[in-house]
């Protein structure tokens, strides 16, 4: 099929060049654009990923590395996981994120501000050796959070892609964002792991619908905007199928800003939980929205000068 870039029928914010239009008001004559920047841009970069694991990840989109924590690591950031949790002034902050229709925090967000554990695995040379390999240079943390999802009442998330986000409502311009995904729990096919689309990170796939003012609130726990057509979807699947990497606690998989991936409900007895760093280009700081009036908040999307340290929950 053709995949020229839709028709600019969208509103935008920014007086920055849209690269990648979404949020569209009328439905766009193709599915999807080719993405116009490389996936993995430094390879000429010493780092701790391989030839074949950086092929892998320009191929697919994702990379899973198990066993990646040691055991004391593990069990360090789990106990530090609950005890962020189970902190009551917590639960009426906006970066605590409760499951729809209840007071349960399934999201803290600038985790790495909430605490010293957190800021130094966040800050690791381990990830972002491999970040700075993937996207080509410096790296700030552009986002950080803790996710738990418990047995049995952990709701899914749809598809989507981060960066169609990050473009509309936080303004970063380019796909020079990886992610980094560390498993603090036993992932299994029952307890709602994370769902990817190989291949998918190579098309941006248009978004209807303009963007409603302080859509986060919603959007965080329930995603309704920027959610890819079922047309775009049926295709990419069937071209490339569905991976969902499981395994033991204390694997790493690293994703592209632009990798399509959701998760269903934890249908299981058994939690589960992850920590998230998203690593951003330094020469790729957010501006205004592209598909927003105003930027989202800024527990969501850190600029590259904002200290990774820990300020007691203050934001």
């Amino acid at each position: 099929m053709s995949v020229q870039t839709a028709s600019p029928q969208f509103s935008t914010a920014s007086t920055k060049q849209d690269r990648y239009p979404t949020r569209l008001r009328n439905t766009p004559t193709t599915l999807w654009q080719d993405r116009q920047e490389a996936v993995v841009k430094g390879r000429h970069l010493d780092g701790p990923l391989t030839r074949e694991q950086l092929d892998g990840f320009e191929r697919d989109g994702f990379l899973f590395e198990p066993d990646f924590l040691k055991p004391v690591e593990l069990d360090a950031l789990n106990a530090e996981l609950a005890s962020l949790l189970a902190r009551p002034e917590f639960l009426d902050r906006d970066f605590a994120i409760t499951e729809a229709g209840s007071r349960k925090i399934r999201s803290l967000f600038a985790v790495h501000q909430l605490s010293e554990r957190f800021a130094r695995l966040a800050n690791d040379a381990r990830l972002m050796g491999r970040a700075r390999q993937i996207v080509g240079g410096d790296v700030y943390v552009h986002q950080s959070r803790i996710n738990y999802k418990p047995g049995f009442h952990g709701k899914g998330f749809d598809w989507h892609s981060d960066f169609e986000t990050w473009h509309a409502e936080d303004g970063m311009p380019e796909m020079h964002a990886v992610s980094a995904s560390l498993v603090l729990t036993d992932n299994h096919h029952f307890n709602g792991p994370l769902m990817l689309i190989p291949g998918s990170q190579k098309c941006f796939v248009h978004c209807l619908g303009e963007t409603p003012d302080d859509n986060h609130k919603q959007s965080l726990k329930q995603q309704e905007f920027g959610v890819p057509s079922h047309a775009a979807l049926r295709e990419l699947i069937e071209r490339n199928g569905i991976q969902a990497p499981t395994g033991a606690a204390g694997g790493l998989l690293m994703f592209d800003c632009n990798t399509l991936h959701g998760s269903n409900a934890n249908m299981s007895p058994d939690p589960r939980s992850n920590a998230f760093f998203v690593y951003n280009r330094r020469d790729n700081a957010c501006g205004q929205p592209f598909g927003a009036k105003r930027p989202r908040p800024s527990f969501l999307a850190h600029q590259p000068d904002e200290a990774g340290t820990p300020r007691s929950g203050q934001h």
